[in-house]
């Protein structure tokens, strides 16, 4: 049996206006297994990101369960869920979200330092992921000074340099124009196959969906498998 890095089970999230509750997921269950890549799509509201959200231990169901990795995240305190995220979650979102501050080195070194590896590995590592996603030549340049399909790869190579258990993606290439994008895509796909993580991927591009083990789509709160 394969092993299982995510799970969702009987997942409910509402939200407050007002004197109203919005319920925007309901009774979500899902299982990620280990190395799998899920797509999940929806239309534009539908609450794609807040299920990421809650997968990634950033906000909790208002009622269900998440489990990372074997462990119940609800069970952690807020310390404790930042450092199993840290060992076993990468994330990329749509804007790369990088210290401007910072080189892309320094950017990528950072999740190492937070785990504890001493500067000098945690470059190693860092300068090893950027080699795999094109930027050699870019690493000591700031995010400022990168363009837009540079500084994405790098936040992919930041959400890859611990490698972690799962990566969760929020349209990681919905600012890219076409040929970046699947430049971008392509080295996240070949990384997350020979690091051995499970990807769950939200995107509107029914191209790179098709791409994945599987589809689901979020209808209504209610998450299915997508109609081929």
């Amino acid at each position: 049996m394969s092993e299982t890095v995510l799970t969702c089970k009987n997942v409910h999230k509402s939200f407050n206006e007002g004197n109203l509750s919005v319920d925007v997921l309901r009774e979500v269950n899902l299982s990620i297994a280990k190395g799998e890549q899920v797509a999940i799509v929806g239309s534009s509201g539908a609450g794609k990101s807040t299920l990421l959200h809650l997968l990634g231990g950033l906000d909790n169901p208002t009622t269900g369960e998440i489990w990372v990795a074997g462990k119940l995240m609800s069970s952690l305190n807020p310390a404790e869920q930042g450092l199993w995220r840290n060992k076993n979650l990468g994330f990329v979102y749509q804007f790369h979200h990088l210290l401007p501050e910072f080189t892309a080195l320094e950017n990528v070194s950072m999740p190492l330092l937070i785990r504890g590896l001493s500067p000098a590995e945690a470059q190693e590592k860092a300068v090893y992921m950027l080699t795999q996603v094109g930027l050699e030549q870019r690493i000591k340049h700031k995010p400022g000074e990168l363009s837009g399909g540079e500084r994405q790869r790098t936040a992919v190579a930041r959400a890859l340099v611990t490698e972690p258990q799962c990566i969760l993606a929020d349209e990681p290439t919905g600012n890219l124009d076409k040929r970046t994008a699947e430049y971008v895509y392509e080295r996240m796909l070949d990384l997350n196959k020979t690091i051995g993580t499970s990807l769950v991927l939200v995107t509107h591009a029914p191209d790179l969906a098709a791409r994945m083990d599987r589809t689901l789509r979020l209808v209504d709160g209610f998450l299915m498998p997508a109609q081929s």
